[in-house]
């Protein structure tokens, strides 16, 4: 996955407590394995008007020329609560988030978007409503947030927040489940090739 160590970018607020992951991807998206393609259907229920996708709900944030090309979301509590679907960080993603700001995560999708290369930040509640005054005041505003040094930087406000060290350097090292594994490939082979003779033998 892509390494985290800094990231800059237009940031869009989602002035909402809750949202669920069915809210973020609906069950009939769910179809395909694949990270792709999940992005266009991001906030179906929100972003359109219709079912088609056709129709664009011209008052939702993500709709607005200003905030073309967003890539760090920010919003209320209880973020991700709901299923425990993969697809919502992969909908995240694929649409151009790298880090969504939170005063607090759903456990499962915050275990889930780490694990995905996709950011979450928590900040405390006074410290997002600044970032929504922020927002509000100037459309278009962008965020900085490093991860080696944990602070978002908005204006002239610099937030701090903490990450579990194991994430953070599999974020740092752009580490997935698949490549901390292969880290012990040697180990692996070894034990592989002290343990096939055995088998052989017991077939035998």
């Amino acid at each position: 996955m892509e390494k985290f160590v800094e990231h800059e970018g237009v940031a869009v607020a989602i002035d909402a407590a809750n949202i669920d992951t069915d809210q973020i991807i609906p069950k009939q998206f769910l179809l395909a394995v694949s990270r792709r393609g999940f992005g266009v259907h991001l906030f179906h229920d929100l972003r359109y008007l219709d079912d088609k996708e056709q129709i664009l709900n011209e008052d939702f944030n993500l709709n607005k020329k200003e905030f073309a090309g967003a890539s760090i979301l920010v919003a209320r509590d209880n973020f991700g609560n709901g299923s425990s679907r993969e697809h919502a960080p992969w909908a995240l993603m694929d649409y151009g988030f790298r880090a969504i700001i939170a005063p607090s995560f759903a456990d499962i999708f915050n275990n889930n978007a780490l694990g995905n290369g996709l950011l979450t930040v928590v900040l405390k509640e006074h410290e997002v409503d600044t970032i929504f005054k922020c927002i509000d005041k100037n459309p278009g505003l962008k965020i900085k947030i490093n991860l080696e040094t944990c602070k978002v930087y908005i204006e002239d406000y610099i937030f701090d927040f903490s990450l579990d060290p194991f994430r953070r350097h599999c974020l740092l090292q752009g580490l997935d489940a698949i490549s901390l594994t292969l880290q012990n490939e040697d180990k692996i082979k070894d034990f592989e090739s002290k343990c096939v003779p055995s088998y052989i033998a017991l077939d035998k």
